[in-house]
């Protein structure tokens, strides 16, 4: 199909409600910077729920969920994940691409998003990738009781923030964020992170990846930790690669 067709078929499908391709979308207006501080978690999943396929959440993605990944991280002003995470999905630093980056800066923004690591234990390498190869020095996000050896051998990599006494207080956590001029917040995990961040009713969107594979029960899902009221959600976009779907949540107010 020629791309002005294409292009105007998309736009219909816009109109209509229609599930869009995600290679036809305009992925920064689907997933859009809010106008008030948010928080928005990105997740993928198979279709009986698991988060991960041999322990790590690659065999579940595809080609249309990097594009949506990649804009996601584009969009925001700081990438929140949880140590257990980092170690096990083995995160390097946080590069954009060139386009990205001009994006970015066009609109006033930092060339990179700022890289925040939770960790209780601060049971983190500081040779890895994520700190040593990141282009603006990290953040680490810990409690009081955090042991101060481990504080030690992070603090030449990365800025080491106390929020909380015996466990990491999130919702100061963000605050923090928000002072710092961090007020698009974009977590990527992984599940504990996820469910203490519902339990503190701090999650604003969910962008759901459903992958189109059954990965059996062995996997857990992609939020656990303590039972908390249910929240309801709005669906405001669906997109789709294939047999992939992309959902986009937002809070009820």
């Amino acid at each position: 199909m020629p791309a002005p067709a294409r292009e105007a078929d998309a736009a219909r499908d816009r109109a209509s409600g229609a599930v869009i391709d995600v290679h036809d979308a305009d992925l920064v207006e689907a997933y859009p910077r809010g106008a008030q501080p948010l928080l928005r978690v990105n997740f993928v999943a198979s279709l009986d729920g698991a988060v991960t396929v041999d322990g790590k959440s690659g065999g579940l993605g595809g080609p249309g969920d990097k594009l949506v990944f990649d804009s996601l991280r584009k969009v925001c002003d700081a990438l929140v994940v949880g140590a257990g995470t980092v170690r096990t999905e083995n995160y390097d630093g946080l590069r954009l691409d060139a386009a990205a980056r001009d994006w970015r800066r066009a609109r006033g923004l930092p060339e990179f998003p700022l890289m925040v690591v939770v960790s209780g234990a601060l049971d983190l390498d500081p040779a890895q990738l994520v700190f040593a190869d990141a282009p603006i020095r990290p953040l680490v996000v810990t409690h009081a009781g955090a042991p101060p050896a481990r504080r030690a051998a992070l603090a030449p990599v990365a800025d080491v923030v106390t929020c909380g006494d015996a466990a990491v207080d999130l919702a100061a956590a963000v605050a923090a964020l928000h002072a710092r001029g961090a007020t698009q917040l974009l977590c990527e995990g992984g599940p504990r992170l996820f469910g203490a961040l519902i339990a503190a009713d701090l999650v604003d969107e969910l962008c759901l990846t459903v992958s189109p594979r059954l990965a059996g029960g062995g996997a857990g899902r992609i939020a656990t930790g303590p039972g908390t009221p249910p929240r309801e959600m709005s669906l405001r976009s669906v997109l789709a690669d294939r047999d992939m779907l992309f959902l986009r949540y937002a809070r009820s107010r």
